[in-house]
């Protein structure tokens, strides 16, 4: 039976995954006030995210281990008790021209169990409309018991059972606030990609991590035409390079680690 049949108002839940994360959740929950439950779940936070997630009315929990951005995911989502799904970073604002049509597309979703939303990511104070990072849609608003995520580490996608919508707003997206930002991101998606990749019997060079970085420049700037983002369209690119070239180098190095067992 449906939630229209059983005559009531399909029921939403925001789930987060947390970590360190107190600079971001007070804009992030306070944009998330019209759903019907948040869920915070937290992992080893160093800072006060916790206290101030209950603090703002969110529901919190709190995980040991790490399994991984997918597996956490999940586990979040288990928590819930809504009919619908909302899964966003601390980093992301729902502005209220999407929540308003959140709610309008869950309360006659017809035969989708799932919605995809642009996503308006900012750059150093700069939002991107270039590079391929616009409009970067990503599938965050799902049925709870139709869709779940993949057990990736990091980079993890969801799997969806059934027809998925499109939604028009942006969901906002303070990715890189600083340069400082930007490096330590590099380094930590960098080494984190890197393991994946060496997990799926894939083997880097310096040849392939020349090539793989000079592409990812190219790709970045000229055929996604990043530099009419400006001067930072080009710092952009430049980043994306050298994750690109960190991530293949590490990829070469732990094969050379493995070798020398």
């Amino acid at each position: 039976m449906t939630t229209q049949q059983a005559g009531r108002a399909p029921t939403i839940c925001a789930v987060l995954i947390t970590r360190d994360e107190e600079r971001n959740l007070p804009e992030c929950l306070a944009a998330l006030a019209w759903c019907d439950d948040v869920i915070v779940l937290d992992h080893a936070s160093r800072d006060s995210t916790v206290e101030l997630a209950r603090s703002l009315g969110a529901h919190v929990h709190e995980s040991v281990d790490w399994p991984g951005f997918g597996a956490q995911k999940n586990r979040a989502v288990a928590l819930a008790r809504c009919d619908w799904i909302l899964s966003i970073d601390a980093d992301e604002r729902v502005s209220e021209a999407l929540a308003r049509e959140i709610r309008h597309a869950i309360s006659s979703p017809g035969n989708l169990v799932a919605f995809s939303m642009p996503r308006l990511s900012s750059y150093c104070g700069q939002f991107m409309r270039h590079g391929g990072w616009y409009p970067d849609r990503v599938v965050r608003l799902f049925r709870r018991d139709k869709a779940r995520f993949s057990d990736d580490v990091v980079h993890e996608s969801l799997q969806v059972t059934g027809a998925v919508g499109r939604l028009r707003e942006d969901l906002v997206h303070i990715s890189y606030r600083s340069l400082e930002d930007v490096l330590e991101k590099m380094n930590r998606y960098s080494s984190a990609g890197a393991s994946k990749a060496a997990e799926a019997g894939r083997r880097g060079s310096l040849s392939g991590a020349l090539g793989h970085s000079l592409w990812a420049f190219l790709r970045t700037y000229v055929l996604r035409r990043g530099f009419l983002d400006g001067k930072l369209g080009f710092v952009l690119a430049c980043s994306i390079a050298h994750e690109t070239w960190y991530r293949w180098l590490k990829l070469w190095h732990l094969g050379k680690s493995a070798q020398g067992r």
